[in-house]
């Protein structure tokens, strides 16, 4: 079954509606984006039709479309409607200022990050004030067992949520560093609860370090992680404490702000 036929197998009052959320899942799956041609191709629809469809996606900023190659990209507003909010307001609202903080007083690049499946997912970043910066697409994705924020989440999840989630990832080595087996990752995330943050020791990327702290709500439940990221060089082994408390500190306005009533 192509992608996208689960969206089509019953009649419906409502087909563009369908064909639009099947355009919708396809580039959900296509880091590189897709042409007219190939959405018609692999979605089985008219070439007229995914052209009209994309278009109108397009211009209610759901997709991208680059100019050059032709190509159609999610954006990120999905990952902003998705947001966890808090008595109407977001995710964003409330870590921004904590995120300003954490970056101006480490200098590096921080970032508001989520777990979607097995995935983190990053779904704000403000870039570092060095002259060298790390920085990456709104809405990249990567294993959640290979980066700092990933761990944290699932770390301060309950013991059901947690053991459920790790028998779903299928481990695999980055770098040399990378945890790559469930005894292993269940033995860093009880460390990580203990202390209150994580480390990436290069795991994800050769000679990058992240540390990251959870964002909760009022039930204790992690929502999200804030985090920073930057060349080993700048968040060497023997300073992960002294920054990981700048970092926890932000988490925890971030998530009072979070649990507020409006």
């Amino acid at each position: 079954m192509a992608i996208g036929d689960e969206l089509l197998t019953t009649k419906s009052q409502a087909p563009n509606l369908q064909r639009g959320l099947a355009v919708l899942e396809y580039l959900s799956q296509q880091p590189e984006g897709a042409t007219v041609t190939q959405l018609s191709e692999e979605l089985q629809f008219p070439t007229a039709s995914s052209f009209r469809i994309a278009n109108v996606l397009v211009e209610l900023g759901y997709l991208s479309k680059e100019p050059r190659t032709k190509k159609f990209f999610l954006t990120n507003r999905f990952l902003l409607l998705g947001q966890p909010q808090s008595q109407g307001r977001s995710l964003h609202e409330c870590s921004i200022g904590p995120m300003r903080t954490i970056r101006d007083a480490t200098s590096e690049t921080t970032q508001l990050c989520c777990l979607i499946g097995t995935e983190m997912v990053m779904i704000e970043q403000l870039l570092s004030t060095q002259p060298f910066k790390y920085s990456v697409d709104i809405g990249a994705r990567c294993p959640c067992y290979s980066n700092a924020p990933g761990k944290v989440i699932i770390a301060f999840q309950s013991e059901t949520e947690q053991v459920a989630l790790v028998d779903r990832i299928k481990f695999k080595k980055f770098t040399k560093t990378t945890i790559s087996n469930k005894t292993e990752f269940h033995k860093e995330l009880k460390q990580i609860r203990k202390q209150g943050y994580a480390v990436d020791r290069a795991e994800g990327l050769e000679g990058i370090h992240c540390i990251a702290a959870p964002i909760v709500d009022r039930h204790g439940h992690p929502v999200a992680a804030l985090t920073i990221a930057g060349p080993a060089s700048r968040i060497p082994e023997d300073e992960w404490a002294i920054t990981a408390e700048i970092v926890k500190e932000g988490a925890r306005l971030a998530s009072e702000e979070f649990k507020q009533q409006s």
